[in-house]
């Protein structure tokens, strides 16, 4: 099983549970998994990601290519299918807009391309203001999960050296 990303991890990470100063850790093993091919995020992320200019930013253009992944056939196919859904919904049109034009409509389709697990800190939500990504993923049957969540299936320790 793969995990895909949402921007949110890498921004709330770095400016909440695993500051790139404090908690190196993180930031290692999030390499280290994706160098097995367990961890993953999309270019669009990482095109939302760079336009600060921060420690953030300078980790994800020193692995933008191979961490970052680029649409594909499969994306382009399953594009067509979260679109589908989310017009068929009861969103305001304002939402289905934004939901398109932002990395949270690649994100979903390549998980429902390439069959990879949704990780974002959004939670599902009765709203029509805002298309979320657990929602959709609901919709479309994707597995969608917590960083937390993630964490504890994969095992990750952070342990202090001595």
């Amino acid at each position: 099983m793969a995990y895909l990303l949402d921007a949110n991890i890498f921004i709330q990470a770095k400016n909440l549970h695993y500051g790139m100063d404090f908690c190196p850790a993180f930031w290692d093993w999030l390499i280290r998994q994706n160098e097995t091919q367990k961890v993953f995020s999309i270019e669009k992320v990482a095109d939302e990601l760079v336009s600060g200019v921060d420690d953030l930013s300078q980790w994800v253009a020193q692995r933008r290519v191979d961490f970052f992944l680029p649409p594909d056939d499969k994306v382009l196919g399953a594009l067509q299918e979260v679109s589908q859904w989310v017009t068929a919904q009861q969103y305001a049109p304002a939402a289905v807009s934004t939901f398109f034009q932002v990395a949270d409509y690649y994100l979903v389709a390549h998980a429902l391309g390439h069959g990879h697990v949704v990780v974002t800190h959004e939670v599902p939500s009765d709203g029509t203001r805002k298309v979320k990504i657990p929602n959709v993923c609901i919709g479309l049957k994707i597995k969608c999960m917590n960083p937390f969540e993630m964490l504890r299936l994969e095992r990750a320790r952070f342990i202090l050296g001595m």
